[in-house]
């Protein structure tokens, strides 16, 4: 447990030493893979240390086809090909679904998937708009699946102690949190293109409005359409804000206001590449976004501040910087100091796919359960949508919906109206 106290890297070990390990060599549940981008690819491997893996699906035969020829690489048995994730679900020996398809598509799968009693590893962010996590926990509970949400950094110790002492009160008042996300690309305009042979461009839009082909709407680079997804505000935002929000405590933030610094070229990518958000919580607590131009992401230069993608919080007593890399503090003494017995413990997962199979096995929740992951792409979409108005807003958390002056405007894009056939009639 590398780059954290000694003190907590102990507590952390004897947590795991008093939890015996439930499963035998013969607890092995069939798993299914739904999308076969790069995430789907790493991750299905990664299930595949606590499963069998028994099938893939994607609407993209090439895609499909290169995950498998990985898979039986490593030495596993050929999976069964799908195109239509439906027919997948209908199999009784699957009873994992693993979901990292375009996060348009994350609710339709997660809701099918949990109506047909499969537990759900799904990518994040969980869904695309606010309305359709009410519909995802709603699947969930009624049906008893487990689903962990891919925001795999609260299964990572430095964030979860940055969160503990923050919790904790170390830093005095927590007064502001600063997040760094990665900019997006902004570029374009994009001419159509043939439809490739093997992809079923219909069925890959689903939900989304019906367009020509363009290659840069498809696989990687779909996250910087609002179609398909919320550009960086949902990639690693879904990631940093999850840490905030664990951070803070509370549901949400009450007022969130965006200013755009980079309008998108027409004709191309349609979400905000640049930007600064700055959200107020009901306690006083500030939460900043802004974007940087770290060069390890997207192939972007680095920022001339040498600010890395990362979060800082800050109190009266002092501040703790913590990202994938490292965490450090004002003063060593913040992060080197115990915590008290008695005081607040987060979850403790070390290993976020390793969590989801041990509550598949428990039944219990993960660390990244489903109203987990449904607040926490909240967050992320309060910002999109702040910067697609263009307009100070105001949230009800508990009713979740805008209120005051700006209401009517900000609430149409807390849903979305889905193209026929892809929407919750789909199955």
């Amino acid at each position: 447990m590398a780059g954290v106290p000694t003190w907590f890297a102990q507590r952390a070990l004897a947590a795991a030493e008093a939890k015996p390990r439930r499963r035998g060599p013969n607890d092995r549940p069939g798993v299914a893979l739904i999308g076969c981008g790069g995430m789907g690819t790493g991750d299905i491997r990664t299930a595949g240390g606590y499963g069998d893996i028994l099938a893939v699906c994607d609407v993209d035969g090439n895609q499909a086809a290169k995950v498998v020829e990985r898979l039986t690489g490593d030495g596993n048995p050929e999976p069964k090909v799908y195109h239509d994730f439906r027919a997948l679900l209908e199999r009784d020996d699957i009873h994992v679904v693993v979901n990292a398809t375009p996060d348009h598509w994350h609710s339709l799968i997660n809701i099918a998937a949990a109506r047909a009693g499969k537990d759900i590893y799904g990518e994040k962010p969980l869904t695309l708009t606010i309305d359709e996590g009410r519909h995802v926990i709603a699947a969930v509970r009624k049906h008893g699946v487990v689903l962990q949400t891919g925001t795999q950094q609260r299964s990572t110790a430095r964030f979860r102690l940055a969160c503990e002492l923050v919790r904790n009160g170390r830093l005095g008042k927590l007064r502001d949190v600063h997040v760094w996300l990665p900019a997006g690309l902004r570029e374009g305009p994009f001419e159509p293109a043939p439809i490739p042979e093997g992809l079923d461009w219909d069925f890959w839009l689903g939900q989304a409005p019906q367009v020509d082909y363009v290659p840069q709407r498809c696989h990687r680079t779909f996250r910087f359409w609002y179609d398909y997804s919320g550009g960086t505000m949902t990639d690693w935002g879904a990631h940093h804000n999850d840490i905030a929000y664990w951070a803070v405590g509370l549901l949400a933030p009450r007022s969130v206001v965006a200013t755009r610094l980079a309008e998108p070229v027409p004709g191309g990518y349609t979400a905000h590449s640049e930007y600064e958000i700055a959200y107020t919580y009901e306690n006083g607590v500030r939460l900043f976004v802004r974007t940087t131009r770290d060069d390890s992401i997207y192939g972007a230069k680095i920022n001339p501040d040498g600010q890395r993608n990362g979060l800082r919080f800050e109190g009266r007593d002092g501040w703790i910087w913590v990202n994938r890399d490292r965490i450090e503090a004002s003063d060593p003494d913040l992060l080197e100091t115990p915590l008290p017995e008695a005081g607040i413990k987060l979850y403790e997962s070390t290993n976020h796919m390793g969590n989801f199979f041990d509550c598949v096995e428990s039944r219990e929740d993960p660390v990244c359960n489903v109203e987990t992951g449904h607040r926490s792409a909240s967050m992320c979409h309060l910002g999109a949508i702040a910067l697609r108005t263009g307009l100070p807003l105001t949230w009800d958390s508990a009713a979740e919906r805008f209120v005051g002056e700006h209401e009517q405007v900000a609430n149409r894009f807390v849903r979305r109206e889905m193209r026929r056939p892809y929407d919750y009639s789909f199955f």
